[in-house]
């Protein structure tokens, strides 16, 4: 099979939680353990970061791979979903794994899919592990996929455990309160590994604290560490140019009396969303604490990479500006949490009419989401281009119950096509309510 036929046989072949849902996702990690081992159990091959948590887990992991990667680590990373091409779920010093890569294990291990039957994500676990012990990574950051006690990548024992926070997500697999949640995402926690949780949330701390007390692992709250401060707000700039360019300049302090001194670090983020400002003090922790394990990474190699993050990683959709005339900007937030950054983000724009295409999943919840959204906004609402796109038509509906009023449209482009010609050039199109939106336009 070439790469195209490689992946159709994948994307058809294996349950895929994209397309099937709660369905893919397997309760626990038989599949995966045998999988590996028939693969000489390459997750016991390299050095790795394990990241859990509802938001902010996809940024923090390209951050962290950024910072390694300038610091002369060969880096390896993990993340999903991919938004365009399969293979961004699999890098090395940022660069995607080659297509011959994916058709040659495929072709190899076929007749171990035929028996151990895994879903597309088991699958893609295993590959990237295959490909991190192979081109013997310094260190191989991975994202959770969902959850974590569960979760496929859960196989590894990692030098360090991080869990950026806990909401709403997943609630019909993970828990329907928050401490459930919290406590399937504690399951990355190891014995004897230390770990950082980014924020400090009254209803779920405890159980990281618990479950870190027995299992013997020093913890610490990033949220409690470090201050920062704002030099700059984001502002939209007139010209395409500067506003891809545009980075948040941030003075960041140490605060905790339980570590040593540190001197204020200004840092030009490139990721301009509001919310990095929780994952950046996140990053840093770890960055400690892999000081603390012999790794050398200077304050400098924390500014240089954290500039240029999109440019070392390729990642994209997190408060990314797409045109400037009129100003369009999408996000992956998909959540109540991240909806809620997502406004917060969108409230600090100088605009005159808020033009809002919108498209989200049809197995959860929207609810709280289309209750956090402005009503003084034009929506366009469109189904994302996967079996589990919930119908245009239906989030209209349910959009009307809040307020919420627009038009539906035939597709994800069609409905960012009429937003930008409706929009004025001092309006805003935002793009977002599902990765897989964002998907379609980036």
């Amino acid at each position: 099979m070439n790469y195209q036929e490689t992946i159709e046989y994948l994307y058809t072949q294996l349950p895929m939680f994209t397309r099937d849902g709660a369905s893919a996702f397997k309760k626990d990690l038989t599949n995966t353990i045998e999988l590996c081992k028939r693969l000489g159990d390459p997750q016991h091959g390299f050095k790795s970061v394990h990241i859990a948590g509802t938001n902010g887990k996809g940024s923090t992991s390209h951050m962290l791979a950024a910072i390694l990667q300038t610091a002369g680590y060969k880096t390896g990373l993990y993340t999903s979903p991919h938004l365009k091409d399969f293979r961004e779920r699999i890098r090395v010093n940022g660069q995607m794994i080659s297509e011959q890569t994916v058709i040659d294990f495929v072709a190899r291990h076929r007749a171990d899919f035929g028996e151990i039957a895994p879903s597309f994500f088991e699958m893609t676990v295993a590959l990237a592990f295959d490909v991190f012990a192979k081109e013997k990574v310094d260190i191989a950051i991975v994202e959770v996929g969902l959850g974590g006690r569960l979760d496929s990548t859960n196989i590894i024992t990692p030098l360090l455990s991080v869990i950026t926070n806990i909401g709403w997500d997943h609630m019909n697999m993970l828990g329907d309160t928050l401490q459930l949640i919290a406590g399937e995402k504690a399951g990355i926690i190891k014995p004897g590994i230390p770990v950082v949780i980014g924020e400090n949330q009254p209803e779920t701390a405890q159980v990281f604290i618990d479950k870190a007390k027995q299992e013997g692992s020093p913890i610490q709250f990033a949220s409690e560490v470090w201050t920062i401060e704002e030099k700059s707000k984001v502002k939209s700039q007139k010209s395409k140019n500067q506003a891809r360019t545009e980075l948040l300049d941030l003075i960041i302090t140490k605060i905790s009396p339980l570590t040593n001194h540190h001197s204020p670090l200004s840092i030009a983020l490139d990721l301009t969303g509001f919310y990095q400002l929780k994952n950046v003090k996140t990053v840093l922790s770890a960055v400690e604490e892999l000081r603390n394990q012999g790794f050398t990474i200077t304050d400098e190699h924390v500014v240089t990479a954290l500039k240029q993050v999109k440019t070392l990683t390729g990642l994209h959709g997190r408060w990314e500006v797409l045109n400037m005339q009129p100003l369009t900007i999408c996000d992956t937030g998909h959540n109540p949490d991240g909806i809620q950054e997502v406004v917060k983000n969108i409230a600090a724009v100088d605009y005159q009419q808020l033009h809002f295409v919108i498209g989200m999943v049809n197995d959860k919840d929207i609810t709280k989401v289309l209750a956090m959204l402005p009503t003084k906004a034009i929506y366009y609402f469109c189904k994302p281009d996967i079996p589990r796109g919930l119908e245009a038509e239906s989030m209209q509906q349910q959009a009307l119950n809040f307020g919420l009023h627009g038009n539906t449209y035939p597709s994800v482009k069609a409905a960012l096509s009429a937003a930008q010609a409706n929009a004025t050039d001092n309006d805003l199109v935002f793009v977002g309510g599902s990765t897989f939106v964002v998907a379609e336009v980036v």
